[in-house]
């Protein structure tokens, strides 16, 4: 068995149970498998990755609605916002790992247990919603802003490296402390119940932005690139989305973040 050919099978899968159990089965059996040198043939077209189910309806984020912690229906829908955020960290995960040739054992081992506690991440929250809200993943609208900036960056590990675990990924542990509060604002016992699943997911996104950082400045450093300099450079050319403050400063430095790149975010 070869774990780069069975992630890129289970990135086809459709249906988000099948996929996030499949994406934890194989980071628990991934000594089992051997790791291929070359990328597996793609039987599908690109535009056709990843799979995905049905639902939920796709759209812009400018069409997205609000979500207020105010109201249940608020809260319900911030949680399939982030449920559905966890659901396509899966994908960029797998994506990492059946995509890109020539990197060590640990790589795709890394990039795997990233995959496997995004699927973690979208049980416990897809759970909330069935339990507090009567609700499932797929019952609200999403956007699939994420998975835009892997496509661009699917020939570039490097640029990969940078600006998703290292860019979209380390948003979220800007986002989540504030959505936190929001929640605990309100007192309501399903508030207070997703603030403790976000507690967990907090911890362990740090873990997967440092997982991003340590293979970006290894990148570099076996090309010889300077990593700072680099990163502005690579923002820039692939059109990142543009991070703005507040930053969680303390969950950036536990993730690698040097002080110059914590003193040019915050004075960019």
């Amino acid at each position: 068995m070869e774990l780069r050919h069975r992630a890129l099978e289970v990135l086809c899968f459709s249906d988000p149970e099948k996929k996030a159990a499949a994406t934890i089965d194989l980071y628990a059996h991934k000594a089992l498998y051997s790791i291929a040198e070359l990328t597996p043939v793609l039987q599908i077209q690109e535009a056709d990755l990843p799979g995905r189910p049905e639902k939920p309806e796709l759209k812009h984020h400018t069409a997205m609605a609000r979500r207020s912690p105010a109201t249940p229906e608020g809260r319900a829908i911030l949680i399939h916002a982030i449920a559905h955020i966890e659901f396509n960290a899966i994908n960029l995960a797998l994506d990492a790992v059946w995509r890109f040739d020539g990197m060590p054992e640990q790589y795709y081992h890394d990039w795997l247990q990233v995959a496997a506690e995004e699927a973690k991440h979208f049980g416990l929250l897809r759970t909330h919603l069935r339990q507090h809200h009567g609700q499932d993943y797929g019952d609200h609208p999403a956007h699939q802003g994420q998975w835009t900036m892997c496509e661009k960056t699917r020939g570039d590990i490097v640029a990969r490296m940078a600006l998703v675990p290292r860019t979209m990924e380390a948003r979220g542990l800007d986002a989540t402390p504030q959505i936190q509060n929001k929640l605990r604002n309100t007192k309501a016992v399903d508030a207070l119940a997703a603030v403790e699943v976000l507690d967990i997911i907090l911890r362990e996104e740090v873990g997967h932005v440092a997982i991003g950082n340590h293979w970006y400045r290894w990148l570099c450093e076996k090309n010889g690139l300077e990593p700072e300099s680099l990163y502005q450079e690579l923002t820039a050319r692939y059109e990142a989305p543009r991070l703005r403050p507040p930053f969680n400063e303390r969950a950036r430095r536990a993730a690698g973040f040097t002080e110059t790149e914590m003193a040019w975010l915050l004075q960019s």
